[in-house]
């Protein structure tokens, strides 16, 4: 049974941090190059911004679940080394801004004492684990996966098998079949079951958004609930040993899918199942079992006279919900843009403390979610929250807005998402009230195709482009229709419907909820609505918002900016830039040979040998380069060096490169095996750094 440890054991965080700056140190003196520490601070949640010099720190907060000391914390860090201001994402992190590179390990080792990590929050790593912010509430769910979503993330965490994959992954945790975790667009989602009084999950596997969207595959119809985390191990093996490497927008899980088909990619995992630490790991569920607050607890505000107050009541409508446990209530509350200032954070966990259990909850909306709070403490939590302007009503409805960052602080942003984002919700709030009750129509907001705002699968989606005038290049719009999600692993990608001027955005967006309010039939959902019209009715609804004849100066401002429009465009970091240097896979293979021995001596047995076949790889691709010979897969690595090299007997092992290094398949990751495979590995290291003496 898998139960849960602090991840200080060993001093592990307080080396990762000290070799962080180690690493910092190197790069500055010029003895790292920018593509090779690039992607070792990815790894540790360190993301270069638009802005030159500074950084974007992404802090990684397991499926969203925060306590109040925490969020303190992260607050504080902002304000020390930060702009002041805590962005909730689309994936429950939080991240802060105009960081320099300098203070990284510092900030870092002060999150760390409140047991907060920035380890492998960014790069081709297991990225955040999610889940639906309700799980342990929810009246719908069969049972809790809050417990497997930390199972999950620190089983994974600084593991062998996911630190230097092809491409980022993905995975998340609905609590129940309406699937508010959206399962469908993760590399791996999970959505629990019980059948006979046992636990399991439907499996989804392969589903992505980003600039070509796919919608995962099933898996499994059923998986029993001890056989989930090595199903994943096995999942991650594959990938990192498949998945390719060199062409990045082909690069993710869904594209391997999609190349092999699901009977062959779910074979390549049956195949790993030997070579896992565990057949079989049962997850401690007794594990994060929320407190409920005392009987006798005094509110500040419980005199406040606001029952019958409209604000309450459209508040109490939207954002409150009864949970599971009789007597207690789910508070939502809608963060406009995902963003509170430092003081806010503060105030707003002072706030939880005196009104619900300590376990916020970040939405995969960008909002929070406060847990166990009593019927008698609403007016006094509706009055504190007022006063930090936290109280507004029409969270997750066609009101609350989901966007990302864009233009503001990305690298990858075309076009603004936030000020836009602020104006379309304005429009809403003053021309159509009722929508903070539409729980149907989703809005979400990219800046760039990428779909960090999950554009991809809205009912109304938006995300950043350019159109070119003359000699001029004006901000827009790509608008995205028909959207949604249908439930248990099932979800509708929207379709890419026209492009027009960013400012001609509000308009377009009355003229939909115009054009919906008038046609639609009664209690038609908007995603049906959508179906029926199908989009060439949409396309020419939309036309005239293309005509650039009658473009205004103002047009060629984008929102929020005062300057004439240019697309600037740099490189991305979000999924970790593909380079392995020549220079530096040698230094590489000698790193992943130290590790194994030194993983051998702590008798992990499973982790040394997957750093010999890591030793394997990097030093067979190391030859291979001298040779000039590319690959794009570690299965090519090993295939290619067999056909360019092995004949010439220049290596001792006495069969193909490929066979010996897939004995890592064949045995049980035991003592035995692991001194064998690891010896190996070190004689073929020697061996190849013979050979490129000689080669050079």
């Amino acid at each position: 049974m898998l139960s849960f440890q602090t991840e200080l054991e060993d001093n592990i965080v307080q080396r990762d941090i000290i070799e962080l700056e180690r690493k910092i140190r190197l790069f500055q003196e010029g003895k790292i190059d920018n593509d090779k520490f690039r992607s070792l601070r990815l790894a540790r949640g360190v993301y270069g911004q638009r802005q030159e010099g500074v950084q974007m720190i992404r802090i990684k907060i397991p499926y969203g679940s925060l306590t109040t000391r925490q969020l303190v914390r992260i607050a504080d860090i902002s304000d020390e080394y930060a702009s002041s201001t805590l962005h909730a994402t689309t994936r429950q992190d939080i991240q802060i801004h105009y960081v320099s590179l300098d203070k990284t390990p510092e900030l870092w080792a002060k999150l760390e004492q409140e047991n907060i990590t920035l380890r492998e929050a960014c790069g081709n790593t297991v990225r955040n684990i999610t889940a639906s912010a309700t799980a342990g509430i929810d009246p719908l769910e069969p049972f809790d996966v809050s417990p497997y979503s930390q199972a999950m993330f620190e089983y994974f965490l600084r593991n062998p098998i996911c630190q230097e994959m092809g491409r980022k992954f993905k995975i998340a945790f609905s609590a129940h079949e309406q699937d508010s975790a959206f399962t469908f667009i993760h590399d791996l989602g999970f959505i629990p079951k019980l059948i006979d009084g046992k636990r399991g999950f439907k499996v989804l596997i392969g589903g992505g958004l980003g600039a070509q969207p796919y919608l995962a595959e099933v898996a499994n119809e059923f998986l029993h609930e001890e056989f989930l985390i090595p199903f994943t191990e096995a999942t991650l093996r594959v990938f990192d040993r498949y998945g390719e490497r060199t062409r990045r927008h082909k690069a993710r899980l869904k594209f391997l899918l999609q190349e092999v088909g699901l009977p062959e990619l779910l074979n390549l995992i049956e195949q790993e199942q030997k070579a896992i630490k565990h057949k079989t790991l049962f997850v401690n569920t007794a594990y994060l079992q929320p407190l409920p607050l005392p009987k006798d607890t005094i509110y500040p505000h419980t005199n406040a006279p606001i029952t019958q107050d409209q604000r309450y009541q459209a508040w109490h409508k939207t954002n409150v919900f009864q949970q599971k446990q009789a007597g207690f209530y789910g508070v939502y509350v809608k963060v406009l843009l995902g963003n509170l200032t430092s003081q806010q954070a503060r105030d707003f966990a002072t706030v939880a403390a005196q009104h619900a259990t300590d376990d916020i909850r970040i939405t995969v909306n960008q909002g929070y979610l406060l847990k166990f709070v009593r019927p008698e403490a609403l007016n006094s939590l509706f009055t504190a929250l007022d006063s930090l302007g936290l109280a507004e009503a029409g969270f997750d409805s066609t009101a609350d807005i989901t966007a990302c960052p864009g233009t503001d602080t990305c690298n990858l942003g075309i076009s603004n998402s936030t000020s836009i984002s602020k104006a379309l919700e304005k429009v809403i709030k003053e021309e159509y009230p009722d929508l903070i009750y539409n729980q149907d129509i989703k809005i979400k907001i990219s800046g760039c195709p990428n779909s960090c705002g999950q554009h991809g699968i809205a009912s109304i989606g938006f995300h950043g482009s350019s159109l070119k005038h003359g000699k001029l290049v004006l901000p827009a719009l790509q608008v995205l229709l028909g959207g949604g999600v249908k439930g248990d692993g099932q979800g509708i990608v929207a379709d890419k419907v026209i492009k027009i001027p960013s400012k001609r955005g509000l308009d377009a967006l009355r003229l939909l909820l115009d054009d919906y309010e008038q046609n639609q039939l009664n209690g038609e959902y908007y995603a049906d609505y959508y179906q029926r019209l199908g989009e060439k009715y949409f396309y020419h609804k939309l036309k005239p918002f293309t005509n650039l004849d009658t473009l205004q100066d103002d047009d060629y401002l984008d929102w929020g900016n005062d300057d004439i429009f240019q697309v600037e465009k740099a490189v991305g970091e979000c999924a970790g830039v593909i380079i392995d240097l020549v220079a530096t896979l040698l230094f590489e293979t000698e790193e992943k040979f130290a590790w194994a021995l030194e993983a051998l001596s702590k008798n992990l047995f499973a982790d040394a040998i997957y750093h010999a076949y890591n030793t394997f790889v990097s030093g067979a691709k190391a030859i291979l380069l001298t040779e000039d010979i590319k690959t794009n897969t570690q299965i090519s690595v090993l295939r290619e060096f067999d056909k360019a090299l092995t004949p010439t007997n220049s290596f001792s092992f006495g069969e193909s490169l490929e066979t010996h290094v897939l004995r890592i398949n064949q045995y049980e990751p035991n003592e035995n095996f692991a001194k064998h495979y690891i010896k190996d590995a070190e004689n073929f290291l020697n061996e190849i750094k013979a050979y490129k003496e000689v080669a050079v």
